[in-house]
């Protein structure tokens, strides 16, 4: 028997707030709706912010809010060599180049060049120069043996050219998922994105999309916030022969001054909520479940 498979997925670089319980929430009671299954996994690429502290929290949270998730939880971090095998593929495919510019070149790189009217991606981050893509082989081979800081970026305009297969996504209209419809994906808004760091071989978007997969995730219900991200993610799925999963992306949990919640946020923490006295139904209620 084939389950629908539906994911939650938290970075333990921070204290879940009301908006992941929205998410979480929502992701359990969409696959009980289908009958499906529901996966926890650990999002924790990020070693300098990510903690075995956020992680036993996240845990705590999630069983008081009365979450049910199968076992074994994927962590990220036990997994490095699955993300390292694919991204040796890209390299060697010629879909990825090695970029040295520091945050300081590219700034005035942009300033130089085309200031305010230099593009930017959906997030609002200028879209990366063109000079490292540029570089010969040799040159590239002698800043990786000097050293030399760096991030594999996608070459977009070769995995575009790669790639002869559809690249919308099936979206959700409603958590019913009564109706769908379809979405053109436009990964180039993006311009040539980290997929990898020198020191970790992946990224977000490698990781998730592999991950995904690998978990026969077949429903990914997440917020809004990643909405635009899913055209770049199903770039990488046709570049890479993964399945395509359906997707939802979700009303974010705004903060009182009306911008998305942040673990910086103390007061909607649900460890703080959890000690003023609040319930589980009150949470529920709090984000409107």
């Amino acid at each position: 028997m084939t389950f629908l498979t539906f994911r939650f997925a938290p970075s333990p670089n921070g204290e879940l707030h009301l908006g992941h319980a929205y998410s979480a929430l929502l992701n359990q009671r969409m696959a009980a709706r289908v009958g499906g299954r529901l996966l926890l996994r650990i999002e924790d690429i990020d070693t300098t912010r990510c903690t075995p502290q956020f992680e036993a929290g996240i845990f705590r949270d999630l069983e008081w809010l009365g979450l049910r998730w199968e076992q074994p939880v994927r962590r990220q971090s036990e997994h490095l060599a699955e993300y390292r095998a694919v991204l040796d593929r890209l390299i060697t495919e010629e879909l990825v180049y090695p970029a040295f510019m520091s945050r300081g070149e590219i700034s005035a790189f942009i300033a130089e060049k085309g200031g305010r009217d230099w593009p930017r991606d959906p997030d609002g981050v200028p879209l990366y120069p063109p000079l490292d893509r540029a570089l010969p082989a040799r040159e590239r081979k002698r800043r990786i043996a000097d050293n030399l800081p760096f991030a594999w970026r996608l070459d977009v305009e070769a995995a575009m050219a790669r790639v002869t297969a559809d690249l919308s996504w099936v979206e959700f209209t409603d958590e019913t998922m009564s109706a769908t419809r379809a979405i053109e994906a436009q990964p180039q808004a993006w311009g040539d994105v980290i997929v990898a760091r020198r020191d970790i071989p992946t990224s977000y978007h490698l990781a998730v999309v592999l991950d995904d997969a690998l978990q026969d995730v077949s429903h990914v219900v997440r917020g809004k916030d990643l909405y635009a991200a899913t055209g770049l993610q199903r770039l990488l799925q046709e570049l890479l022969g993964l399945p395509q999963p359906r997707y939802f992306h979700h009303r974010l949990i705004l903060g009182s001054d009306g911008r998305k919640l942040s673990k910086s946020f103390k007061d909607t923490g649900l460890a703080a909520l959890r000690q003023a006295g609040m319930s589980p139904q009150d949470i529920g209620r709090l984000v409107g479940l």
